[in-house]
């Protein structure tokens, strides 16, 4: 079954209703708002028509939740709470992008929020107030295994999905999810998985990490995904031919013996080094060879390895000169 969140500055409705779920307490936390607050805007203003439990304490829906946020971020943006408290969601919505747009400094030039689908039972309410960190949350879907038909209308920037239990069965469902959205990254979160699956799904060029607490560190996991999406979609400018070492390993570790009248030891900091920029440049060139997927950044890898080995020999050179050493 899938719920459709109400989430600025897409609002989307709900196929069916929500369950008020969470008491006046709980809703008041969640929205930002003093409980006290919450009452008294319900009592003169009537923001909220929450339903009433048997026992007649007030229950909430998250979508109620959305909207009692949406007119504190208003409030605090210095709007009246008598002049918008009955307006609808559409409308808040509208009124808070315009709010943000006119906020001097980097606020007023911030990219448009990240959509994101949320496949997971726990996660509507853990980023209840994500678009303060940049994302909207478009679409929720509890059911992993139903999930890329439930969000095949749905367009997204990001997936997010959360499993208890990662397993390699699992990585299918993932990637068919990401197509049925069209969605730039996959962010995967898990409380059990193993290292091979972890790195089949890091290969697949998902994010990975172990559940989060809240909604700023899952925002930021979300942007992660978009931008190593791109990164890894960007071919890497590569220089033209790696240079020849000028010294190899048994100069090297020979200068490293040698004495000089530099008081220092960076004769010798500086072979090894090289030595170590050197050894790394041929790993990378193995990683090359090995692993296909990765190819182009591990050459990229060789090549910066090469550029600063070149600097350094430079400098070998330079200091060899001055002391008057004889480099073979």
């Amino acid at each position: 079954m899938m719920n459709i969140l109400l989430s600025p500055p897409d609002a989307l409705v709900a196929p069916e209703a929500e369950p008020a779920a969470y008491r006046s307490g709980a809703a008041a936390r969640l929205a930002g708002v003093p409980v006290e607050t919450l009452r008294v805007w319900e009592r003169r203003h009537g923001v909220t028509a929450p339903q009433r439990s048997m026992h007649g304490q007030r229950l909430y829906s998250l979508t109620e939740i959305r909207r009692l946020s949406l007119i504190k971020q208003l409030v605090d943006h210095g709007n009246q709470i008598g002049a918008i408290a009955q307006l609808p969601d559409e409308q808040l919505t509208s009124m808070l992008g315009v709010a943000r747009a006119q906020l001097p400094g980097p606020a007023a030039t911030a990219q448009a929020p990240l959509r994101v689908a949320l496949v997971g039972q726990a996660l509507a309410l853990r980023l209840i107030d994500c678009w303060r960190h940049g994302v909207d949350i478009v679409a929720n879907c509890s059911s992993v295994a139903g999930a890329a038909k439930a969000l095949d209308a749905i367009v997204a920037d990001v997936v997010v999905i959360e499993l208890g239990e990662m397993t390699q069965p699992s990585l299918p469902l993932i990637s068919s999810i990401k197509d049925a959205v069209g969605a730039s990254g996959v962010v995967v979160l898990y409380r059990f998985c193993s290292s091979i699956t972890i790195r089949q799904l890091r290969e697949a060029g998902h994010v990975v990490a172990h559940a989060p607490p809240d909604a700023a560190e899952i925002a930021l996991l979300c942007h992660s995904a978009v931008a190593h999406r791109a990164t890894r979609a960007v071919p890497l400018q590569l220089p033209g031919a790696i240079p020849a070492r000028r010294f190899d390993d048994q100069a090297l570790a020979q200068l490293a013996l040698m004495s000089t009248n530099v008081a220092c030891e960076c004769p010798r900091h500086l072979a090894e080094i090289l030595l170590t920029v050197a050894s790394f440049e041929r790993y990378s060139a193995q990683c090359e060879s090995s692993s296909v997927a990765d190819a182009a950044l591990h050459r990229h890898l060789q090549h910066s390895a090469a550029q600063a080995r070149v600097l350094l020999e430079d400098a070998l050179e330079e200091l060899a000169r001055s002391e008057g050493l004889h480099l073979a």
